[in-house]
This record gives C-alpha cells, sequence and structure tokens, in this order.
C-alpha cells in the first residue's frame, strides 16, 4: 500500500514539474541560463544519484546482517544504515566536483 502511494507522489511530481517547464517555456520571460537548467539533461544525474543511494543502502543492510547485536534494544542498525546512505550522497557529490573539473 505504502509502495503504490510512493508511485501515485512521484507520478504526481513528475507532471506538474513537466507543467511548470511547459509553462515557463511559452510564457518566453525566461533568459538563456534559466532556459538551460530547465531544460538540461538532469535524469543522468538523478539516475547516478539514486544509483548510488540505493547501491550504498543496500550495502548498508548487507553489512547490518552480518552486525552482532540486540535488535530489540540496539540502535546500531539505524546507524549503519545512515551512514552508508551518507556515504552514497558522499560519493555522488564527489562524483559532481569531479566532473564540473573537468
Amino acid at each position: 500500500m505504502i509502495a503504490l502511494l510512493i508511485i501515485i507522489a512521484v507520478i504526481i511530481i513528475a507532471l506538474l514539474k513537466y507543467r511548470l517547464k511547459m509553462r515557463m517555456i511559452e510564457s518566453s520571460h525566461i533568459d538563456d541560463r534559466l532556459f538551460d537548467s530547465i531544460t538540461g539533461s538532469d535524469a543522468k544525474l538523478d539516475a547516478l544519484k539514486w544509483g548510488l543511494i540505493l547501491f550504498f543502502g543496500g550495502f548498508g543492510l548487507i553489512v547490518i546482517e552480518f552486525l552482532p547485536f540486540d535488535s530489540t534494544e540496539s540502535s546500531l542498525p539505524y546507524g549503519v544504515e545512515i551512514v552508508f546512505l551518507a556515504a552514497g550522497f558522499l560519493s555522488y557529490y564527489l562524483l559532481l566536483l569531479n566532473k564540473e573539473r573537468k
């Protein structure tokens, strides 16, 4: 049920972003820099970002599986998963910095 709600929310957000972009383009009151940012291909970078986050998140879950802890009283799994997700975001940020320097 939650997955269905998330899918619906993602679709609605994508449609609203599309409508906003079309309205801005049709109004023709935008400069070249804004037009480039609207029509730029961020799809590859978004896919890379979410791919890295899901990879590191999954890897964090695998590491949690091998750690000995008491699952009823320990907050260790939350910390491990947060660290791995942060590593995913950090690796994406470093890849963007490397790309901008070239």
